[in-house]
């Protein structure tokens, strides 16, 4: 936790002793209330002084003013340090997240990261909060009572001594049991959300195969099972209460009694009795707030853990030593003799992937579903990084650029079209965050978006949903290839994207690309159509290179080839598209 920590320390330190301090003298207030009450009864009421009750009661006023105050305080401080530690954690969590590499990505798991930047991080928020408030409150005020009980009278405060602790073994005692079943429960929980979120996005084909019914059965199963975990836990928990009051009320009665014995024989005051009920009540209220303080202390330790585990993580993508690929070099892109391992898998993805790519040709990418398309392409801007052997541009290996000026020369249109809520014009300027409506529109045309935002209206102001939820699929994939076109990359890759595009639409945009003749192109495809005509075509099976050559060639000598274009064109094997 020290890591974390670090973040309140360094930045709220200020908050972090002034929100416990102020928490202290509220409780100093707190502790003599008894002594003022005590007075009023001995000596006001006692005496029939009105004058000496009126001037207590106004002291009594005081204190819950002041009390008010100091509390208020160091409620401010407590939330401005929680409040200020999580924005700290946040912004290091994002900007730590940012440096991970795809295979770091996949081996953490995004929505594990999403819990931990929400419930993981809003839970050690709530527990710094109470700690600066209670943490040192609760025991002080605990302790406090029992000394000024003491001052009272030492042999009525051998009632509290022998009280605390039983009072402690019974609340911590309870708190120790129900801890653990508290993270059964949040298991079962997570179980339960689990299944509402899969339902959610999946609720069109749960339909579709009338499984409604059998998923309601499922989701009651997981349901009853936290139904009981939370029951068992429950009634652990609903113990702490009467067996506390039990307690308290059992030592009530001993101080009455023995305390009714010592007023009759003039050793106490009333007034003194009342002090020391009073107290004993203080030591049961702080012993239940401590108790339900540690336990979330707990739940924060464990998820402020869970975040440190993301931030000690070695950033994934290190840039380089500063060098420049050679201007001039004859290939754009060479696979040496390149292979693949992901994290903790047991094989190879990719096998000695060894070809070349010469400037302003166009590279076309097939083969069977899992054979490793996309993880050769996902090497070249240094998404996963070669295991053995090594991938380079413009002759020099990608782990000696630095990473953004690496893809500064690549434009990439992943498989998935991903588009964010902002105009048409916003999202294109994520490929050149200066390019005007003139570089934009020249984009739009050659990726065959410019007649969807002619019939947009507001044109380039449209507003797009965030994901491009009012876009259809093609409309989707033809403006991220724009946007990838807009920077005029040196090297573009469209990884399986033109896959909702209409043949024609397709042989459009295959031939508008053919225009960029200082851009080398890689297409990953399942058609062999979207790659016939280019340069060179690698064709892959189980992570390894079974072929490679122009289309016509490829006919003639790879199996697998033959097959995949036969299977699309089975008339003569062959169709002109």
């Amino acid at each position: 936790m020290r890591k974390l920590l670090k973040h309140l320390t360094d930045n709220y330190m200020k908050e972090t002793i002034l929100a416990p301090l102020f928490k202290m003298l509220e409780a100093i207030l707190e502790l003599l209330v008894p002594i003022v009450v005590a007075a009023i009864i001995d000596t006001g009421i006692g005496n029939g002084d009105k004058g000496y009750v009126v001037k207590m009661c106004l002291i009594l006023a005081a204190f819950g003013i002041v009390g008010l105050i100091f509390a208020v305080t160091a409620q401010f401080f407590a939330a401005k340090a929680a409040a200020g530690f999580a924005k700290s954690v946040n912004g290091a969590l994002f900007r730590r997240i940012q440096k991970f590499s795809y295979a770091q990505l996949d081996e953490t798991g995004i929505s594990t990261l999403i819990t931990r930047m929400t419930g993981d991080l809003n839970q050690v928020q709530s527990g710094v909060n109470l700690t600066l408030r209670l943490l040192l409150r609760s025991p002080f005020v605990v302790f406090g009572a029992m000394i000024m009980a003491f001052t009272i009278d030492f042999d009525m405060a051998l009632i509290f001594a022998g009280a605390i602790p039983v009072l402690a073994i019974v609340v911590f005692g309870v708190m120790f049991v129900t801890i653990p079943l508290y993270n059964k429960v949040r298991g079962k929980l997570d179980k339960v959300l689990g299944k509402t979120r899969e339902n959610l996005t999946g609720v069109r084909v749960i339909r579709a195969f009338c499984k409604e019914e059998d998923e309601i059965k499922a989701f009651e199963g997981e349901n009853s099972a936290l139904t009981v975990e939370q029951k068992r836990v429950g009634k652990i928990a609903a113990l702490m209460n009467p067996l506390t009051f039990v307690i308290i009320n059992l030592a009530i009665i001993l101080l009455i009694w023995f305390g009714a014995i010592r007023v009759d024989t003039g050793i106490l005051t009333q007034g003194a009795i009342v002090a020391l009920y009073n107290y004993m009540s203080q030591i049961l209220v702080e012993l239940i707030k401590l108790a339900n303080l540690i336990i979330n202390i707990t739940k924060s330790i464990a998820c402020g853990r869970r975040i440190e585990k993301v931030l000690e993580m070695p950033d994934g993508e290190k840039d380089g030593v500063e060098k420049n690929g050679f201007d001039g070099y004859k290939y754009a892109v060479e696979f040496r003799k390149a292979a693949l391992i992901y994290p903790n898998a047991a094989e190879k993805s990719l096998t000695d992937i060894d070809f070349a790519a010469e400037r302003g040709s166009t590279v076309g990418i097939i083969g069977g579903t899992g054979s490793g398309k996309t993880s050769v392409v996902n090497m070249i801007p240094r998404f996963y990084e070669a295991s053995e052997g090594g991938v380079f541009v413009d002759g020099l290996n990608v782990k000696d650029y630095e990473v953004e000026k690496l893809r500064e020369k690549i434009g990439i249109v992943p498989q998935k079209a991903v588009l964010f809520k902002g105009t048409i014009r916003e999202n294109m300027k994520w490929g050149k965050e200066s390019a005007t409506d003139e570089e934009i529109y020249e984009a739009l045309e050659l990726a065959q978006a410019k007649e969807i935002v002619d019939k947009k209206e507001g044109g380039l102001d449209h507003i797009i949903e965030q994901g491009g939820k009012n876009l259809s699929g093609g409309q989707r994939q033809r403006f991220t290839i724009a946007r990838a076109l807009v920077k005029k990359p040196e090297i573009l890759i469209l990884d399986d994207s033109a896959s909702a595009l209409d043949f024609a639409t397709d042989a459009k945009l295959r031939k508008a690309l053919k225009t960029l003749t200082n851009t080398t192109v890689f297409i990953v495809s399942q058609r062999t159509s979207s790659i016939r005509h280019a340069d060179i075509i690698i064709v892959l099976d189980d992570g390894e290179i079974v072929g490679k050559g122009t289309h016509e060639e490829l006919l003639k000598t790879c199996d697998i080839y033959r097959e995949i274009h036969n299977s699309q064109f089975k008339k003569e094997g062959e169709q002109n598209v």
